[in-house]
């Protein structure tokens, strides 16, 4: 076998290699391991409507929004449904 020398080394190890883990992975976690502007500045987010008539503002921009885009899925439903029927003729 290899005698004492190595198993105070493996010891040392055992001891030493998890302890310089945390080390590594606890020390300055701010710097190393962030993501500079991850999360979006005040004025670049939804600003959530609180008062009666901004809510009604609010309400009516969405509908019409999901007005428009229902609009324009019909009118592609439709050129699609005239482009199968000239496809059969």
């Amino acid at each position: 076998m290899a005698g004492p020398n190595l198993e105070v080394f493996k010891f040392g190890m055992y001891i030493l290699f998890p302890i310089g883990v945390m080390y590594y992975f606890g020390t300055n976690l701010d710097n190393r391991f962030s993501v500079p502007d991850f999360w979006p500045k005040e004025g670049q987010t939804h600003k959530i409507p609180f008062e009666r008539e901004e809510i009604k503002k609010e309400l009516e921009r969405i509908k019409a929004k999901n007005l428009e885009a229902k609009r324009a899925r019909e009118a592609d439903q439709r050129r699609l449904a005239e482009m199968m029927k000239e496809r059969k003729e």
